[in-house]
């Protein structure tokens, strides 16, 4: 598999705090990647980052060879990179379909049919205001309204944190479906379990630069190294 996503050496700010500090990864076309990591380690500074949201002082970042390092966040949008962010950032006055209906895209790869398919929860509930929904029901309206722009990237931060078991096992099954479409995933996310269902590979970042990556079989082989990194006995 060729590298869609390119991140090298990036460095980012917020006013005077150097925040990321020479973070490198990429993401394979198809793949399902992590970036973990403790609470202010950078996580979702990245992703920020590399979605346009924060600028980078230094550093490139690259999709399909395309440099988009310091770009206005909507040419990024455009390029095929999008950020459902850990907030989900729905419109609570608008109905599920008005919220989806916003975010569809002439010619894109996925209309409102394909992620009622995935979500079925959704046209079910699609003339219920999007403040009506529960916490899992926004977190999959968040998702399908992020894949009716046509992504080649999509960046998730923290998609299942606070729900309950049975919607966090929902939700991993359809992040799994979106993979299997070819969607490429970049994944912020606490729960391990959730990580090692779906990942291809893990990044852990520790300080503003990442310390350790490994394939899935060796991440979950490596306790060690969850211990060191995360503090937990996974």
């Amino acid at each position: 598999m060729t590298a869609l996503l390119e991140v090298e050496n990036l460095h980012s700010y917020y006013g005077k705090s150097h925040i990321l500090q020479g973070v490198s990864l990429s993401v394979k076309e198809g793949e399902v990647v992590t970036l973990l990591g403790r609470n202010g380690a950078g996580k979702s500074t990245t992703l920020k980052s590399i979605a346009g949201a924060v600028t980078p002082a230094r550093g490139r970042v690259s999709l399909g060879g395309i440099d988009l390092a310091g770009q206005p966040a909507f040419r990024i949008a455009k390029a095929g990179v999008c950020l459902v962010p850990e907030n989900r950032g729905i419109f609570s006055l608008l109905t599920v379909e008005e919220n989806l209906a916003i975010a569809c895209r002439k010619g894109a790869a996925w209309s409102m049919q394909d992620v009622y398919a995935i979500f079925p929860r959704l046209e079910e509930r699609r003339r219920n205001g999007g403040g009506q929904l529960s916490g899992g029901e926004q977190q999959m309206l968040s998702i399908a309204r992020a894949l009716l722009t046509g992504p080649r990237l999509l960046m998730l931060d923290e998609p299942v944190e606070g729900l309950a078991p049975v919607i966090v096992d929902e939700i991993v099954a359809q992040i799994r479906k979106i993979a299997a479409a070819g969607v490429s995933i970049l994944l912020v996310e606490q729960n391990l379990a959730v990580c090692t269902a779906l990942a291809n590979r893990h990044n852990i970042i520790e300080l503003g630069r990442i310390a350790y990556q490994a394939s899935g079989p060796d991440f979950i082989a490596d306790s060690d190294a969850r211990d060191q990194y995360l503090g937990v006995k996974a």
